[in-house]
């Protein structure tokens, strides 16, 4: 479905992605992990065309989004729904306004319509009582699942989550980790998750990809990716005291 051939991005003078390749299947959950500054982000970028490859091709089914413009690269990116890092709530909207703003925005819905989408997008992440709340008025927790909310109120093929358990809590990020989970099995949706946390990564991924100095050097499954004998990801899980043994092992 998302699929980069040979992406290499320089920024600053700095080498950020040095001929990149992999495919992210239909369905999956596909999560990249890394150090900070590993690139990440970066990769993340190139799926919506935030950023374009100095060289190589980023494909989203048929579509070459690397080097769509106008009115094709508006069709591209509506197939996508993001989670931003920070939730990127707007502070003035109360939470029902902040999801139903991609609706007013790009669709011709009559209010009564929109007001039914963002019920059922808020009572899919557990939130259905708060519409009428300001982002103030919540928890680091909540405004993420806000966020989430607006990311799939255009029914998406495919959400993209930037660091989507940063800032919170252990118990808080495992309820985000279960909400995407549940998302790719109730709406069919590919996930693709961006994180340094790998506990998260091992709970909700059905692949891993490891970034380290512009390469992707792992792909694998959670099983496989914590018996990897490569060097630095054992150094990665190790950093996180993360044995050969956990939940993921079951989940």
């Amino acid at each position: 479905m998302i699929r980069f051939e040979k992406v290499t991005r320089r920024l600053g003078g700095r080498l950020v992605l040095d001929a990149v390749d992999f495919e992210i299947e239909k369905g999956e959950t596909f999560v990249i992990v890394g150090s900070s500054g590993a690139g990440k982000s970066v990769t993340l970028k190139h799926m919506v065309r935030l950023l374009t490859p100095d060289a190589g091709r980023v494909w989203v089914g048929d579509d070459a989004v690397s080097e769509a413009r106008g009115a094709e690269l508006e069709r591209i990116r509506s197939r996508f729904g993001v989670l931003f890092q920070g939730a990127a709530l707007l502070q003035w909207l109360n939470v029902g306004d902040n999801v139903a703003l991609p609706l007013r925005e790009h669709t011709d819905l009559g209010e009564e319509e929109i007001d039914r989408l963002v019920e059922e997008r808020l009572r899919l992440v557990n939130l259905e009582d708060v519409a009428a709340k300001f982002p103030a008025d919540l928890s680091g927790g909540m405004r993420k699942r806000v966020g989430l909310a607006r990311a799939i109120v255009m029914k998406p093929e495919i959400i993209l989550y930037d660091e989507p358990t940063s800032g919170l809590d252990p118990v808080t990020s495992r309820t985000i980790d279960h909400l995407i989970d549940n998302l790719r099995r109730e709406l069919g949706v590919t996930s693709v998750v961006v994180t340094h946390d790998l506990h998260s990564a091992l709970a909700i991924g059905t692949r891993i990809a490891m970034l380290h100095e512009g390469k992707i050097i792992e792909v694998s499954t959670p099983e496989e990716f914590i018996r990897s004998k490569q060097e630095v990801v054992r150094g990665f899980l190790d950093a996180q005291y993360i044995t050969q043994r956990g939940t993921w092992e079951t989940a």
